[in-house]
């Protein structure tokens, strides 16, 4: 049985994990958890090199308040197979402004847990017309039984290796716990969709191998199921074959060590005839949808000293350039993304 209470209030991820994802992209998580099979060098998202990490954080925060859309904490319990506890997963839900019931989608988090993207990504998913909910998988994680925010508190690396050392059982029924309550809800229809993104897209591409309840599993630049480690890229083909829903990909042309597990993706997909569908934007890096939703980066105010002025402006002009293809990129996606939502 699931019950759920609601809390009325907004969570706030802690600046540590803002930081770890401004100063150093995924570079101190990816120490932390280097046996990850995901690639997490995250595309610059910071409007200027060197941003204070709250200016990323107020433009999603910015974004979420200025919704007009019902936002909600809930939390949703469930006992897992086997076990004695009851577990608690706190989820963040925004309904749509429809007349008639919608289908649910399910947000998977990046690498970062529970950020203040994911919760106006969320947002956004449900201005598309959808009931958007956002488990954090990280709930009960922390050294005082919290989330993403509990959990940023033991260090800067603490998300990162938390996230590595999740049960994958658990996420799994995590992730069933989830679709059962938000396929309940009255503005529900009762079809249920998911989409993850960096660790959020493999563990969705992970969960469509696990589920029945999915109509579409949408992946954005996350890793097939493997039977090991790359380089080797063992696709694990026995996964593959209990995918039921369809499968569509989102991937960035300049992401090289994802990219690397398509070929085989495409060519074990294709020999198990399941619905499978890449679509690989040029230009972009890995992390385009949150890159490309930040603000543009601003032009340095020269300073009189020439060297200085010329670095700033290089690194300026390499910032936009990037900014340009991530935007492009994830304006791009979420018109694919709403134009096969509208078909389940």
């Amino acid at each position: 049985m699931i019950i759920a209470s609601r809390q009325w209030t907004f969570g706030r991820i802690s600046l540590l994990v803002v930081g770890l994802f401004l100063f150093s992209g995924c570079a101190a998580v990816h120490q932390a958890h280097s046996n990850l099979q995901t690639d997490h060098n995250h595309a610059e998202s910071a409007t200027t090199p060197g941003a204070d990490p709250d200016l990323t954080q107020d433009w999603a925060k910015q974004r979420l308040a200025k919704s007009t859309r019902h936002q909600e904490w809930v939390k949703i319990k469930y006992k897992p197979a086997g076990g004695n506890a009851e577990r608690e997963v706190s989820a963040f839900v925004v309904y749509p402004e429809v007349k008639n019931k919608a289908a649910a989608v399910i947000v998977i988090h990046e690498i970062f847990g529970m950020s203040d993207w994911v919760q106006s990504l969320t947002d956004q998913v449900a201005e598309a017309g959808y009931v958007a909910i956002a488990p954090d998988l990280l709930s009960g994680m922390g050294p005082h039984g919290g989330g993403t925010g509990d959990v940023a508190t033991a260090g800067s690396n603490a998300i990162g290796v938390a996230i590595r050392d999740l049960p994958s059982d658990q996420v799994t029924a995590d992730l069933n716990a989830v679709a059962d309550y938000v396929s309940k809800l009255p503005a529900s229809n009762g079809k249920v969709a998911t989409g993850g993104f960096c660790w959020g897209g493999g563990q969705t591409f992970r969960y469509a191998t696990n589920s029945d309840k999915l109509k579409a599993a949408f992946v954005f630049y996350g890793t097939v199921p493997l039977t090991g480690k790359p380089p080797a890229l063992p696709v694990d083909k026995g996964a593959l074959a209990k995918i039921g829903a369809p499968v569509y990909g989102f991937y960035a042309g300049n992401d090289a060590r994802i990219n690397a597990t398509l070929p085989a993706t495409i060519e074990a997909m294709k020999e198990l005839k399941k619905n499978y569908d890449p679509v690989t934007y040029e230009g972009a890096g890995h992390g385009f949808m949150r890159a490309g939703d930040a603000p543009e980066p601003v032009a340095p105010v020269a300073t009189g000293n020439a060297e200085a002025d010329k670095l700033a402006t290089e690194t300026y002009e390499k910032a936009l350039t990037s900014y340009k293809a991530n935007k492009k990129a994830r304006d791009e996606a979420w018109v694919r993304w709403r134009s096969i939502l509208a078909k389940i």
